[in-house]
């Protein structure tokens, strides 16, 4: 596990001044490491929920995301584990139960104890607003009530500084005033806390929430090449810190280990202030999921995916990545260049695409590879005089040393990966230091 006296972050969050990245009270850039949690405040009692929040803040994650009310994805919905509903009239949002929020209050406690960032859902609305969200209930009850809903969060979590609000939920509302009025209310009672939006899958929040002045912080939401969709939003003419908030869960998808570890590096190699890691059947805790779960929540902590999730946030916790600046134009990792045989293009598509990006001192360079083939780096990208280059097995986080570095500055050089790492599979990180 990861070291569970990592410093914590102080809260509240803010953009950076340069608009790429998130950073905290003092100033220090904040990498949104999460794990996806969307049923734990209504599923979880409290022993469970403190087991969980020990072993993710143990394991390097600093977010997690939460629905704040449960429609479907937990055993008793919308009742949580103590049988305490959110609303004293079902559906009805202008009759808020205290106990019930009394128990959410404990759980985002906790979580700030931790150090632990909270994404929080007020309302999510549910694919195509259907019976797995609110947004039915929401048009029943109409703007006015909404609007105290939100003015009613805003006062109550006044003082919980860890929150970063998320609107929508799986759905692009086309009554976007339903998630407008609980975020004025919110904003009336609570001015300083962040806002972004969970959208239908393959849309940024920026795209469909265009222009509206509380979207503070973007993200994206798909379930292909995570380095496409990302790098659109990071050459957005108006930079506005993004993050991956959700692609394919470990357990769902077919999505093996691999798969979790190559969205997460493309996305933070391609410009995202972070990434959210979820896993079937930690996201519902047991609860009813979408997909059959191999084992329980307890049993899945220590997946494969979690484990990859922790070495990702040691290495780059060793560096200063929000210096990164994403190879677009593959000037540093070369896509064709002279081989034996001709011109070769071995940096891969797809899920297997190779992805670099070099910091904008020239301190340090990373190239991600998905694939089993060799590279070609341009050191002319870093400041040298010279560059020590090592290989980072993203399944174990061991670094292995190559023959030969540190390298002359300023040429062209091949790099052949060892063939597999301690998984049995062939992604490599290749971290590129500049060296007197």
């Amino acid at each position: 596990m990861a070291d569970n006296n990592r410093p914590e972050a102080h809260f509240p969050l803010q953009v950076s001044a340069n608009k790429r990245y998130l950073v905290d009270a003092t100033g220090k850039p904040f990498l949104i490491h999460g794990d996806t949690a969307w049923s734990l405040i209504a599923q979880l009692k409290r022993d469970d929920v403190l087991k969980y929040l020990d072993d993710r803040r143990a394991r390097g994650f600093n977010t997690i995301l939460v629905n704040l009310l449960e429609h479907r994805f937990s055993s008793n919905p919308p009742a949580n584990a103590y049988g305490q509903v959110p609303f004293l009239t079902p559906g009805d949002f202008s009759k808020p139960n205290e106990d019930y929020f009394a128990y959410a209050d404990w759980i985002l406690q906790r979580a700030h104890e931790r150090g632990l960032l909270v994404l929080l859902a007020p309302a999510y609305l549910g694919v195509d607003g259907g019976p797995e969200g609110w947004y039915q209930e929401m048009s029943a009850n109409g703007i006015a009530k909404l609007r105290k809903f939100g003015e009613f969060l805003g006062s109550r979590y006044r003082d919980f500084q860890n929150i970063l609000w998320v609107h929508g939920g799986d759905y692009n509302p086309p009554q976007k005033e339903l998630v407008r009025a609980i975020v004025d209310g919110i904003r009336a009672t609570q001015p300083n806390v962040m806002h972004t939006a969970h959208g239908a899958p393959g849309t940024a929040a920026i795209e469909y929430w265009t222009d509206e002045p509380w979207l503070e912080v973007n993200n994206i939401y798909t379930y292909e090449p995570v380095y496409r969709v990302a790098r659109t939003q990071y050459q957005r003419p108006t930079p506005t810190p993004f993050f991956l908030i959700e692609s394919a869960y470990e357990n769902e998808h077919g999505a093996s280990e691999l798969r979790i570890r190559t969205q997460a590096y493309q996305a933070l190699l391609s410009g995202a202030t972070g990434h959210i890691y979820g896993n079937n059947p930690i996201w519902h805790f047991d609860g009813p999921g979408i997909y059959a779960a191999p084992t329980s929540w307890q049993n899945a902590l220590g997946s494969r995916g979690a484990e990859s999730m922790t070495h990702l946030r040691k290495l780059f916790s060793g560096l200063a990545w929000w210096k990164l600046i994403p190879d677009t134009d593959n000037v540093f990792l070369l896509r064709r260049y002279p081989s034996s045989t001709g011109m070769a293009d071995d940096i891969g598509t797809g899920q297997h695409r190779a992805l670099a990006a070099w910091a904008s001192d020239g301190s340090f360079g990373l190239a991600y590879i998905p694939a089993a083939h060799s590279i070609v780096m341009d050191l002319v990208k870093l400041s040298g005089p010279k560059v020590a280059v090592r290989w980072y097995d993203p399944a174990s986080g061991e670094f292995i040393s190559i023959t030969g570095s540190p390298f002359d500055g300023g040429e062209k050089r091949r790099f052949a990966p060892p063939p597999r790492n301690t998984a049995g599979l062939h992604d490599w990180v290749l971290v590129l230091e500049s060296c007197p």
